[in-house]
Formats: C-alpha cells, sequence, structure tokens
C-alpha cells in the first residue's frame, strides 16, 4: 500500500470536505478565510504529498490558491473525470462526504501531475474572457427573443441589447488593455494574430486559457483541447473515433476559427482539401483542421517563431 499522503477535497459553497489517505481521516471545515487556512495547515502538518479538488466554477479558487503559495502540490481536476472513476468504483450516490471519499483514492491511484496556478493577472484575463462570452451569449438570446416579441417589450430587448453591446465593447477594452501591459503576452498574441483564421477573440482566449500552449508536444496539447480522436474499439469492433472532454472554451474557439482558417490561411485550405479529396466528411476534415491549426499554433510559441506557411510541414510532435 502507497505511503503517500493524499487529500481529497469536496468544496461547496459552504462546506470544504476533506478526506486523508491512506489513514482514512475524515474532517470538515467552513468554506471561509479560517476554514481555508485550517485547509492547508493540515496539509503541511500531514506532510500532504498532493491536495486534489474539483473545478467547482471558481470556489475552488482561493483554496488552491492558498495551498500554492504554501508549496502543497495541488491540482484541480475536471469534475467529469472525478465521477468517471467514481463509477468505475461501483460509487454511484452522491453527497459532499462520498465525493471526498473518491477523490482521495483518484488522487492516489492516477497522481495527476501538479501544475502552476495562473496569477492574479492572468486570473483576471480569463475572467474577462469567460465574461465576454456570457454577454455574447446574451445578446444572441436577446437578438432571438426580439424576432418573436410583441410591440410592448421590443424597446426594452432593443434598450438591453444596446445596453449590452456597450458592455462587450467595454470588456474588450480592458482585455485589450490586460494584454498589452503585459510583454509576454503582447507577444503572444502580436504572433498569434499573425496566423490567418485567428482573430482577436481567437487570440485572447488562447492566450488567457491555454497558457500551455508551445510548452507540451502535438499530441499533449490536442489531448489538453480535447480534440484527439479517441478510439471506440473492442475485439473486431472498431467504432467512431470522436472529440471530447479537454478545454471546451478553447475548443469551440478553435471550431469558430477553423471555417475562417480553411477560406483564408493556405496551409489549412490544403489540408481540408486534400481531406476531403479522400472521402472525409465535412465536420470530421473541420475538426481535423482545428488539430493541425492547433499544433501549428503549438510549434510557433515553442520555437518562438511567427507564422509562416512553410512551418506546418516542419512542425515536430
Amino acid at each position: 500500500m502507497s505511503t503517500d499522503r493524499v487529500i481529497g477535497i469536496d468544496i461547496s459553497g459552504k462546506c470544504l470536505d476533506i478526506h486523508i489517505l491512506p489513514e482514512g481521516m475524515v474532517k470538515q471545515y467552513a468554506n471561509d478565510v479560517m476554514g481555508i487556512r485550517e485547509v492547508f495547515e493540515l496539509a503541511k502538518e500531514v506532510e500532504a504529498n498532493l491536495v486534489v479538488m474539483e473545478s467547482t466554477g471558481g470556489l475552488e479558487v482561493a483554496l488552491a490558491a492558498e495551498c500554492a503559495l504554501a508549496h502543497i502540490p495541488t491540482v484541480v481536476m475536471n469534475p467529469r473525470q472525478i465521477r468517471d472513476f467514481a463509477r468505475s468504483m461501483g460509487r454511484l450516490a452522491k453527497t459532499d462526504t462520498i465525493d471526498a471519499e473518491v477523490i482521495a483514492p483518484f488522487g492516489a491511484a492516477v497522481h495527476p501531475e501538479p501544475r502552476a496556478l495562473a496569477d492574479e493577472q492572468a486570473s483576471r484575463l480569463k475572467a474577462l474572457v469567460a465574461r465576454r462570452r456570457q454577454v455574447v451569449e446574451m445578446i444572441v438570446s436577446e437578438r432571438n427573443r426580439l424576432m418573436r416579441a410583441r410591440r410592448l417589450v421590443r424597446e426594452r430587448i432593443v434598450s438591453h441589447i444596446e445596453f449590452l453591446k456597450q458592455e462587450l465593447s467595454d470588456i474588450d477594452g480592458e482585455i485589450e488593455t490586460a494584454i498589452k501591459e503585459s510583454p509576454l503576452w503582447r507577444e503572444k498574441a502580436e504572433r498569434l494574430r499573425g496566423v490567418p483564421g485567428i482573430g482577436t477573440v481567437s487570440c485572447v482566449t488562447l492566450v488567457s486559457e491555454l497558457p500551455e500552449l508551445g510548452k507540451l508536444n502535438a499530441r499533449q496539447i490536442s489531448a489538453l483541447v480535447g480534440v484527439a480522436p479517441m478510439n471506440r474499439d473492442s475485439g473486431a469492433y472498431r467504432g467512431r473515433r470522436s472529440i471530447w472532454g479537454g478545454r471546451a472554451g478553447v475548443r469551440r474557439t478553435l471550431y469558430m476559427a477553423a471555417p475562417s482558417a480553411r477560406r483564408h490561411n493556405p496551409v489549412i485550405r490544403e489540408f481540408y482539401e486534400r481531406l476531403a479529396a479522400a472521402g472525409k466528411p465535412g465536420k470530421v476534415a473541420l475538426v481535423a483542421c482545428m488539430r493541425k491549426l492547433l499544433t501549428i499554433l503549438n510549434a510557433m510559441m515553442r520555437d518562438g517563431t511567427s507564422w509562416k506557411p512553410q512551418l506546418s510541414l516542419a512542425s515536430r510532435q
């Protein structure tokens, strides 16, 4: 049995439920400043080798940051991975205590690699990008409502759309300022914007939500984003490959960028036409273009080079 001490933490708005392996110790603290301090002090006291928690829409940020500042190896995991692991153990019930009891064995069995957390500036940029996405979705929803609205409420919807458009403009200004204030981000943004098919929104999303760009190989970055095709094979059966998981925001951005790249980027256009000529369905070819585009961007960031059409031919795995 492993002697590594792994702490699994389930985070809710009010409580932090703790499960410590190999002892099986169970504790609960309030999810406030005092409770967070008690958790990382406990982690230091038991000399935890790893602290694992789920991504919970931002509730985990304060605790993860405190653990990182205390130099405790900390991992924030995708909840889907935790639930899949729980099902594999036959743990179908779901409570905060049970979740903590699953997260700890997950950490002990999988040993996910701790990664450096985003600094305050990067977290701010990521929050702005997420908010921008929400505002765009609200504008689309209001425009759809406007087409079916009665005259009584049309003025209110139009007024709200104008307000949201101004909010979107303000957010774009803050994002642009944040990038200009960081020499590293400014350099990355300028390099990315030079690639045909990568617009302002794609550029900002990649800078803020994919800091690993250029630090992993092509296969790793594709898996991280969720554009690597997954096998569906069993015995003689060969299932259809599909993509799933990863970072939905980045994947959605690449999906929006791929059609533009197919039209304006000579490398992606040639790649798409070659796949189409081979009989690949349009959506399959487009997903392959997403992966190809990501591979090119990753190679550029890794090598510190600007866009050149020949780059994709020389990009190394």
